[in-house]
């Protein structure tokens, strides 16, 4: 189609476009990735054949924040928003627009089921890792699978959000202009801002996630924090405290995310949010081949039931409410915090050079710190552009020993970003049953019953009952009650399920 014969809105938004390309560099950030993946797409997208997801053009403000400042992003942010909603809407409403979205969902679905079935394989492979090099090496995969994973279901969300638009609307899909892509509308705009690594726009899953990671172009600013003016560790608890406890770890209140107010109200309209869902969306995700220990999807809809605003997820078990007190925030000082902003200003440099074995090492170190500084150093990461190295700080840190592991978890809760302190809790949990009964016995001798009914909360909801019952062998006296007063808090069915497991194991339940 010729520039003259496009829709009014999409030759506009094309035109935005390429202004704000050509003040980047292209061979930097997230425009090198985007030209490396997939060129053909991102010309189509500059010539306004193509309307790129919401994540590519948020990608793009990262970039431009990282160059000009936080300030110029958002004043471009609120810009663009109108514009790209409008161009989708002119674009959806040409001639078989309705059918190209329906085969675009086709390819995207497929993507999903691709990341959920690469996840299913190497959560199986990951329990039986001879080395230790060869177990990082997994955790790694799988962190960058459930990216995968994450990011088609959102486009997943947002194709079928733009499908229903154009059923409602059929005759009317330019006129409807921004209304329909409003962030309190665009369910895709709920987990857009939290793409570590955007694909291809049509296949959004299926390439080498290791090479992007291994690339220093892959590194440019990047998640919806990237650009966000995170002044003190105050002012990031502040924004992440608004954020869903389904919700990635960027947090959406910075300025360049194009929906910074309204994951609350999506959060009520969905089980859940992309992060730890995908299988609230239809049946199509519901059948998806999850592995139970090593992805976040399976255990979000258990503790709808149970969970409360005081962060019950992480108090242990269903009595004793005195224990049960929301994790506080560990105080730091001015020291700390400026060595956690010299030590990311560090990581920073060694993915500039490409030295990504270093700056690994240097991960490894800092899943060791502190638990009091891993909020700080979240935030840090965020705002650098290093979500894709916050990701697998979080996976090393889920081989921190139990006690360690649940004052991590702690943290993360206490500023608002709950998704991750039930991830690491989760991820933490895929160890041995025996070697999580023998972590259990170590905090009840010392008396740590919160941190106790923590950990036995996310081992009983991602590990199988079978499982579950081989972890009490190290003493069944002790570990019996416990494992199962947790399972009696996710659900009926989980306890007398477990009680079954029990009592084929051997033990009295």
């Amino acid at each position: 189609m010729a520039v003259d014969q496009l829709p009014g809105q999409v030759r506009e938004f094309a035109s935005y476009l390429n202004g704000l390309l050509s003040r980047l560099d292209q061979g930097a950030g997230w425009c090198a990735v985007f030209w490396q993946r997939d060129p053909d797409g991102m010309q189509a997208c500059l010539d306004g054949r193509e309307v790129p997801p919401w994540d590519v053009v948020e990608a793009v403000l990262q970039d431009l924040a990282a160059e000009y400042g936080t300030a110029v992003a958002a004043q471009q942010a609120e810009r663009v928003r109108p514009l790209h909603a409008a161009a989708l809407a002119a674009h959806d409403a040409r001639p078989g627009g309705r059918d190209a979205l329906g085969d675009r969902l086709d390819v995207m679905l497929r993507e999903q089921r691709y990341a959920a079935e690469r996840l299913a394989e190497l959560g199986r492979r990951l329990p039986s890792a001879a080395t230790h090099e060869q177990a990082e090496a997994i955790r790694l995969d799988l962190a960058w699978a459930h990216d995968d994973h994450e990011r088609a279901t959102a486009r997943c969300a947002e194709l079928r959000y733009r499908m229903a638009e154009s059923d409602r609307l059929p005759s009317a899909g330019a006129a409807s202009g921004p209304a329909p892509h409003t962030a309190a509308a665009d369910p895709a705009h709920e987990t857009a801002a939290r793409y570590d690594t955007p694909a291809g726009y049509d296949t959004p899953a299926g390439y080498d996630a290791r090479a992007g990671y291994d690339t220093p172009a892959g590194y440019g600013v990047a998640g919806s924090a990237a650009g966000a003016p995170v002044d003190t560790y105050e002012a990031e608890a502040a924004a992440q405290a608004a954020e869903a406890p389904a919700s990635r770890p960027a947090p959406d209140e910075d300025p360049p995310a194009p929906a910074p107010a309204v994951v609350p109200k999506q959060r009520k309209r969905r089980r859940g949010s992309a992060r730890f869902a995908g299988m609230a969306e239809e049946e199509d995700a519901a059948s998806l081949a999850v592995p139970p220990a090593a992805e976040p999807v399976a255990p979000a809809p258990a503790p709808t039931g149970r969970r409360t605003p005081r962060g019950a997820r992480f108090a242990g078990a269903a009595t004793e409410k005195a224990e049960r007190s929301e994790p506080r925030r560990e105080p730091l000082d001015t020291a700390a915090r400026r060595e956690t902003v010299e030590t990311v200003e560090r990581l920073v440099r060694l993915r500039g050079e490409g030295r990504s074995g270093e700056a690994h090492a240097l991960l490894v170190e800092l899943a060791y710190w502190p638990a009091a500084r891993i909020p700080l150093l979240a935030a840090e990461l965020q705002r650098a552009g290093l979500t894709a190295d916050w990701t697998t700080l979080l996976w090393e840190a889920a081989s921190l020993p139990a006690d360690r592991l649940v004052a991590a978890a702690d943290a993360l809760v206490a500023v608002g970003r709950t998704a991750d302190g039930e991830q690491i809790l989760r991820q933490g949990v895929a160890r041995p049953a025996t070697e999580i009964g023998q972590a259990v016995l170590g905090l009840v001798e010392e008396g740590r019953r919160r941190e106790v009914g923590a950990l036995l909360d996310a081992y009983v909801r991602v590990r199988t009952p079978e499982e579950a019952a081989r972890s009490v062998a190290p003493a069944p006296e002790t570990l019996v009650p416990l494992v199962l007063e947790a399972a009696r808090t996710v659900s009926e069915e989980r306890h007398w399920d477990l009680v079954h497991a029990l009592r084929v194991a051997g033990f009295t339940a």
